[in-house]
């Protein structure tokens, strides 16, 4: 059952499966973040031959987010167990019909066909992966969202983190440290207003002519008699045929901020009658 507008995320129950063969550990934390934005995971396992070395670095990841471990060693070479034992537990998942959705994390083209079979049953499908992920199964997922925008570890992070883990507390070069960077923070609250048109600094697309027109054609789509498009119709329809676009990928937290930053569309805030609540609509601008 695909989620609707009347369904509450925290409704919606989510099964989450983990390829840990493509996904590094670091990016758990943002992941499950990003994971509870669309709902509930009630499953959350992974999946992997935990015995080889490379694998490690999982094992405090696994315990911080109470997910579990499916051990299935490698019975040969060339052919791959893991992949083989997840495909089987979704179908598993699926005809028990306990959950809405899955969350398939993998950057393995292999899972192409689990996805399009889990959307043919009604279960909408959220893809995690890297940018290296094949197109075939960012197509097969209603959404796809990029590890390299979600990913909240810096390397002061992990720094701290560590230390952390190996003494229960900060030194005071540490301690220093995420203090430095904390006043950064209060300073950058301060100054968000002026910053909103500006980009961060990841970014892993760049926008280009192939973006313009997806946006625009999107917006002729839904436009109104007059041109006007409510903006939250347009971002799902961009979705739907773009199921990898996300504005976090062209350096911006929202989407309203990557239309203004493009300068080819005028923008429209109405008021709903609710002070803290307005409607944004968009319209293409003459002659573009």
């Amino acid at each position: 059952m695909a989620t609707t507008n009347q369904q509450k995320i925290s409704d919606v129950r989510l099964a989450v499966l983990i390829d840990a063969d493509n996904v590094p550990p670091h990016n758990v934390r943002g992941m499950m973040e990003e994971i509870a934005r669309y709902g509930t995971p009630t499953i959350k396992r992974i999946y992997g031959d935990f015995t080889k070395p490379n694998l490690a670095q999982w094992k405090n990841q696994l315990l911080d987010y109470a997910i579990s471990p499916i051990q299935q060693f490698s019975y040969t070479t060339g052919r791959n167990a893991t992949d083989s034992a997840m495909i089987i537990d979704a179908m598993d998942i699926l005809y028990a019909d306990k959950i809405d959705g899955f969350v398939l994390v993998s950057s393995d083209s292999d899972f192409t066909k689990l996805a399009t079979r889990l959307r043919e049953s009604g279960k909408i499908v959220y893809g995690f992966g890297e940018m290296k992920t094949p197109n075939a199964f960012i197509a097969a997922c209603d959404r796809f969202i990029y590890l390299e925008i979600i990913d909240q570890h810096g390397e002061e992070d992990i720094e701290v983190e560590k230390e952390v883990r190996q003494t229960g507390r900060l030194t005071s070069t540490v301690r220093h440290d995420a203090d430095k960077k904390d006043s950064g923070r209060k300073l950058t609250d301060r100054k968000t207003a002026e910053r909103d048109q500006k980009k961060p600094d990841k970014i892993i697309q760049k926008i280009d002519k192939k973006l313009i027109q997806l946006i625009s054609s999107s917006i002729r789509d839904v436009e109104d008699e007059n041109g006007w498009a409510f903006l939250a119709e347009v971002g799902n329809l961009i979705v739907k045929k773009q199921p990898s676009f996300d504005s976090r990928n062209y350096g911006y937290d929202k989407l309203t901020t990557l239309i203004q930053s493009i300068g080819r569309y005028d923008v429209e805030m109405r008021d709903t009658g609710n002070p803290n609540v307005k409607l944004v609509y968009i319209k293409i601008k003459s002659g573009k």
